[in-house]
C-alpha cells in the first residue's frame, strides 16, 4: 500500500510571538483536543495569540489558547473556550526541555497550529524574551523592509 502525501495546512499562527521572543529551538507537538474542539479548528474559530506553555509533573500544557464552540456543537457536551490542553512530546524531548526551560530567561511558546496528516499539531518554541531595544530593532527592520518593497514596486510600474 503506497503512503499518503504529507499534508500540511495552518490553522492559527501567533504572531505577537516574533516580536516578543528570540526563538532557539523549535518542536512540533501532538495535541490532545476533545471532538468539538476539532470540529471548531476546522471551522477556523481559534485564537493563539495568548497562548503560551507551562510545565507541569513532567508534562507539557498549552494555556491560553483560545477554541471557540460552534453554535451547532452537541448538546450533550459543556464546551470550556479556554480549556487548557495537553501537549504529546517524546519523553526525552520534554527532560531536554525542562532543563532548558530551568535555565534564566527560557520559556515556552506556542507558534502556530496545523493540521499534518489529518491531525492537529503546534509547533512550540523554545524562546528568550526580548528587550525593548530589540523590539524596537525588530519595528525598524520590518519597516525598512517595506520602503525597499515599495520602492521595488513603484520602479516595475
Amino acid at each position: 500500500m503506497a503512503k499518503k502525501p504529507q499534508t500540511s495546512s495552518r490553522i492559527a499562527d501567533n504572531k505577537k510571538a516574533a516580536y516578543n521572543y528570540f526563538f532557539e529551538e523549535r518542536y512540533e507537538a501532538g495535541l490532545v483536543l476533545e471532538g468539538w474542539e476539532v470540529k471548531a479548528l476546522r471551522d477556523g474559530k481559534v485564537q493563539l495569540t495568548d497562548g503560551y506553555v507551562v510545565i507541569r509533573e513532567g508534562e507539557l500544557y498549552l494555556i491560553g489558547c483560545q477554541i471557540n464552540p460552534l453554535k451547532t456543537a452537541s448538546t450533550h457536551v459543556n464546551p470550556d473556550a479556554i480549556r487548557t490542553k495537553k501537549l504529546l512530546l517524546h519523553k526525552e524531548e520534554i527532560k531536554r526541555l525542562i532543563g532548558k526551560v530551568e535555565q534564566k530567561g527560557y520559556t515556552l511558546v506556542a507558534l502556530n497550529l496545523h493540521w499534518k496528516d489529518g491531525r492537529v499539531k503546534c509547533e512550540v518554541a523554545l524562546a528568550k524574551g526580548k528587550a525593548e531595544h530589540d523590539k524596537r530593532d525588530t519595528i525598524k527592520d520590518r519597516e525598512g523592509k517595506r520602503e525597499v518593497e515599495r520602492a521595488m514596486k513603484s520602479r516595475h510600474r
